[in-house]
């Protein structure tokens, strides 16, 4: 009976992995990269769009410019299959594609050869996918404001950019040299995008044209389009131009809400290095979802009031001391949106250093204290129900700890540094090292490394790649205090700190029992300082 017990318990289990890591042919082609991606880099994306908000449809084209890196006849753009391709022209003449899920796979009649530069136009038309519940499920919200004028968003995180532009949907290629982003809406309403505001004009159909230009590298996920009744504010702050876009009827509040923008500017630059999209500007831009980190043109939804929606996710009280989406989402500027992580499989690199970015602007606004109380109050929120990294190439992200369980990681190893100066400064050379850069956690791992002088890898696999936290046992064996870590990583090592009778010792356990020269006759004498690490 235990036997068969056993069984059906093993094979449950196993059966719920399997079910976690099934992918199918769409998830690979939305998330892997075949020779058909790898063999061109995007340089330059011109969007020139017109959206009807009565038809909730978009029509017009994307032209695509970019470098061949490999000699081939062949390439894979996206767009979401309920979206139309009108044609796909080259030089003036159509080329023949086929479509395949989201992909779409375009041939060429010459061969497209190494180091040429290209550029087609892609001409596509449809009602793209409506979100349920934006940011978390990707798509556009097409609500009205308080005096019933048209209030329409954009969030595609995870989803894709492809549910509604043409593009090359992977966030291992950016269009090197940016993105104009032209968007038509009727008469009366404004298009607000990514980047400077270099025109806008009444066309001869109703509609007027906004357009605005990136000159940064940017995620696809990142270009957005908001539509509405939006007035503009802002001012040059200490060289960076901050503009902000509200619905008319907010103005007064956004005015004084958005003082806040300021004292975290001073404290990222400081902390993380000088805003990366200076000739951009920074925007906050009012949306009808709860936010959103679309560079330089930060969507934000949280009806001005502090903390998150008016709750503090800390549990402490100190997350009502600021707006969450205003310091999140902007945090995203530096993490996110200038360091990117290549698959979504590494989406903490994004996500775990912006959490953390939260505790910086405490630090830097209330002290120490204050954000060590905030970070703690996070682990609440830990759920360990599967690893933070995703599986790769398959356009799958990992947990949701990526959020909580990366911030409180990346505290942990500024407690195992255990030198603030040295902590500041390899936070901000890893900033400013790979600004405007594509990365992945072997990258981040091997960087931290080295600035630390320290083995920091068995510390990041046990966060990352595992769902249990490191525990330390200790023991007392002839009046001497021993201990070891117990963990999945069988490698693991990390120092951590201990109080005996109020004074404070830092022990270096391993996985395997170690008898300290600490003398001690119970462990009622002794503290762990878990506040400091990500422990039990």
């Amino acid at each position: 009976m235990k036997s068969k017990l056993l069984f059906l318990i093993m094979f449950t289990v196993a059966s719920q992995l399997s079910a976690q890591e099934t992918t199918t042919r769409k998830d690979t082609l939305k998330g892997g990269l075949r020779f058909e991606r790898t063999c061109f880099d995007v340089l330059h994306y011109d969007l020139d769009i017109i959206i009807n908000p009565d038809e909730k449809s978009i029509v017009g084209f994307n032209e695509i410019k970019f470098k061949v890196l490999l000699n081939t006849t062949k390439i894979q753009l996206d767009l979401f299959e309920n979206m139309q391709i009108d044609s796909i022209v080259l030089n003036s003449k159509k080329l023949k594609y086929k479509r395949e899920f989201d992909a779409v796979f375009i041939n060429f009649v010459e061969p497209l050869i190494k180091d040429s530069e290209q550029k087609i136009r892609f001409y596509y038309s449809g009602k793209p996918l409506l979100a349920k519940n934006a940011p978390w499920d990707g798509g556009f919200v097409f609500k009205k404001d308080a005096n019933d004028k048209d209030f329409i968003g954009v969030a595609v995180q995870g989803t894709g950019a492809s549910l509604w532009f043409p593009c090359k949907d992977s966030q291992s290629d950016e269009p090197d040299f940016g993105v104009i982003i032209k968007v038509a809406v009727p008469i009366g309403l404004m298009s607000v995008s990514n980047g400077q505001l270099t025109n806008n004009e009444n066309l001869n159909n109703g509609y007027t044209r906004w357009d605005w230009e990136v000159k940064n590298p940017i995620n696809c996920y990142d270009i957005t389009v908001n539509i509405g009744d939006y007035i503009n504010f802002g001012e040059n702050y200490k060289g960076l131009n901050l503009d902000f876009y509200v619905l008319r009827e907010n103005e007064a509040k956004a005015k004084i809400q958005f003082e806040e923008v300021k004292p975290m500017m001073d404290c990222f630059q400081n902390k993380f290095g000088d805003y990366p999209f200076k000739e951009d500007g920074y925007k906050l831009v009012e949306t009808s979802y709860l936010g959103m980190e679309h560079q330089s043109a930060v969507a934000y939804g949280n009806k001005y009031g502090k903390g998150y929606l008016g709750r503090d996710l800390s549990g402490t009280g100190i997350g009502m001391l600021f707006d969450f989406i205003i310091i999140h989402e902007s945090g995203h500027e530096w993490f996110g949106n200038s360091i990117t992580s290549k698959d979504s499989a590494d989406m903490w690199i994004h996500e775990g250093f912006t959490c953390y970015s939260e505790s910086v602007y405490l630090e830097c606004q209330y002290g120490l204290e204050k954000a060590q109380i905030y970070i703690n109050g996070l682990k609440k929120n830990i759920r360990n129900d599967k690893p933070i990294i995703g599986q790769y190439g398959v356009n799958k992200e990992g947990s949701g700890d990526m959020y909580y369980k990366g911030a409180l990681m990346l505290n942990t190893i500024r407690h195992i540094i255990n030198n603030d100066e040295k902590w500041w400064k390899i936070i901000l050379d890893y900033s400013n090292t790979f600004k405007h850069k594509i990365i992945d956690t072997e990258t981040v791992v091997s960087f931290f490394n080295t600035a630390s002088g320290m083995n920091l890898t068995p510390v990041f696999n046990q966060y990352l790649r595992f769902t249990t936290i490191p525990t330390l046992d200790l023991k007392i064996e002839n009046n001497c205090l021993t201990y070891r870590w117990k963990t999945t990583e069988s490698d693991f090592t990390m120092p951590i700190d201990i109080t005996i009778k109020g004074k404070k010792n830092r022990i270096q356990p391993t996985t395997t029992w170690t008898k300290s020269k600490l003398d001690i006759k119970s462990l009622s004498e002794v503290e762990i300082l878990k506040n400091d690490f990500l422990v039990n």
